[in-house]
């Protein structure tokens, strides 16, 4: 059972070609779930020691594939945390909203590309991690009321 809210790993489908390699296909809104808007990539982590990451989005819903290499990633939702390394190259990791991320522990070959769902906005990172667990504890207590308040729950 997975614990982490806004998290989910997507596993694109793979053409063996012989001996000319392995071929990973990514369709937007059939393997990811959203439409595309944004694709970015992070290589020549020359500090093994860098830590990446360190926020959260309000609205913006990411995958994530580690293409070579690998990396520790590290996600908390306000409530649970999980830690995993990703190291598959057409195995995504699905980072939705709210959801606190960061990535350490690369190895000397690490390439990773992003798949966005908007265009850059500094106003939708929460870069502060005490004011993200503020952000999520509202957040949550506002949906908690609204379900109340229509009947939902008695």
């Amino acid at each position: 059972m997975n614990l982490i809210k806004g998290f989910m790993l997507i596993e694109l489908p793979t053409i063996q070609d012989g001996i000319d390699g392995t071929i990973s296909i990514v369709e937007s809104g059939k393997h990811i779930p959203f439409n595309v808007k944004r694709v970015y990539y992070v290589y020549n982590l020359a500090n093994q020691v860098a830590i990446r990451g360190k926020h959260a989005h309000k609205k913006l819903e990411q995958v994530l594939f580690c293409i070579s290499g690998s990396f520790k990633l590290n996600l908390d939702d306000g409530e649970n945390q999980m830690e995993f390394l990703v190291y598959k190259p057409n195995v995504g990791v699905y980072l939705g909203v709210d959801l606190w991320h960061s990535m350490t522990d690369f190895s000397s070959n690490c390439i990773f590309f992003v798949l966005a769902s908007d265009y850059y906005n500094e106003s939708d990172y929460i870069r502060n991690y005490s004011e993200f667990i503020n952000y999520v504890t509202v957040k949550n207590l506002k949906t908690h009321s609204n379900h109340y308040n229509h009947g939902l729950i008695q």
